[in-house]
């Protein structure tokens, strides 16, 4: 069977890590690369450097990878569908939820495999936290907290934190517990001199009640990458920079010291950290998507799924401009 041909528009800071993959992904040839900035990183590795779009879908693509900034999104990715390319667009799927959603509704229209890079569903640690949630390891889930710090990132100048950052949290949030938001409230912070803001605290209630938390800036000296999920049996705590994930369970024991027993709520049980493979999650993204556009069942997320995702994340930002207020989501 010949070898899916692919491309790639964008070769920045994310756009190389895609080249690297896509060049030694099985069953795909990535036949040539497209940046009018040119290739700063590389990226290209000796492969076709092109200006245009266009320039690219002229080679013969079955499918593409985009990782051009967020406000050129739905203007590849549009003319993309009209060329019967399928897409896998980095996060988030489009500048607004309008954008997204055209996108989303041309594709679909033409049959075509489209796809959002929302990589954090394909970190080991939250992957195995899903099944877990899903054989009632934590019997029904309370709450689900995420922390996304770290330093200011160069490359981002188009968007804030809720809509480069925060979208991670708000796809493996309402993805590891199965349940979509229903409300959001926030409150964020503008501290270096930019137009967008770079601080943002957020709570939210999905469906059934679990209730959410996520704390995301770019102004952190440390990298910290963290979601906590806890249920009535007790908290797995993911961190997705190691890939590590660990069950901290209830326990069976009481105590007999009356103001320990009053302040810990619960009882410790055991701790287990969990020996997971580890495989790098951008790859396992990009074969899932391969998979998808050869026909293969694959766990994608799909275009729809970006549309709701910018749909929170513009429900976060109308709280942010409104005081904090609760604003609730269809």
């Amino acid at each position: 069977m010949a070898a899916l041909r692919a491309g790639l528009v964008g070769l920045g800071m994310m756009g190389r890590h895609h080249a690297r993959v896509l060049a030694s992904l099985p069953g795909v040839e990535l036949v040539a690369v497209a940046d009018p900035g040119g290739d700063v990183h590389g990226a290209a590795a000796g492969r076709e450097l092109l200006a245009s779009t266009e320039e690219l879908i002229a080679k013969g693509l079955d499918y593409c990878v985009v990782a051009a900034p967020t406000g050129l999104h739905e203007e590849v990715g549009l003319r993309l569908a009209d060329a019967g390319v399928h897409a896998l667009v980095e996060k988030p799927l489009a500048a607004d939820a309008t954008a997204a959603r055209r996108l989303a509704d041309a594709f679909a229209t033409r049959g075509l495999v489209g796809a959002v890079g929302h990589i954090e569903r394909y970190n080991p640690a939250l992957q195995r936290a899903r099944v877990l949630l899903e054989e009632g390891h934590l019997g029904a889930v309370f709450q689900i907290v995420t922390r996304r710090q770290g330093p200011f990132p160069g490359r981002i100048a188009d968007v804030g934190v809720v809509k480069d950052l925060a979208t991670h949290d708000i796809d493996l949030t309402a993805w590891v517990a199965q349940r979509s938001f229903v409300s959001v409230a926030a409150q964020a912070a503008y501290r270096s001199g930019r137009a967008h803001e770079d601080l943002v605290a957020v709570t939210g209630r999905l469906e059934g009640g679990t209730v959410t938390s996520h704390l995301v800036n770019w102004l952190s000296p440390m990298k910290e990458r963290v979601t906590i999920i806890t249920g009535e049996k007790g908290a797995l705590v993911c961190d997705t920079l190691s890939a590590d994930l660990t069950f901290y369970a209830n326990g069976t024991m009481g105590s007999s010291w009356d103001e320990v027993r009053q302040f810990r709520g619960v009882t410790e049980g055991d701790v287990v950290r969990y020996a997971i493979p580890k495989p790098e999650p951008l790859r396992t993204e990009h074969e899932a998507f391969r998979d998808a556009v050869l026909g293969v069942p694959a766990d994608i997320v799909t275009m729809e799924q970006g549309v709701r995702i910018v749909e929170v994340a513009e429900a976060v930002l109308q709280s942010t401009s409104n005081g904090g207020q609760v604003v609730a989501l269809g």
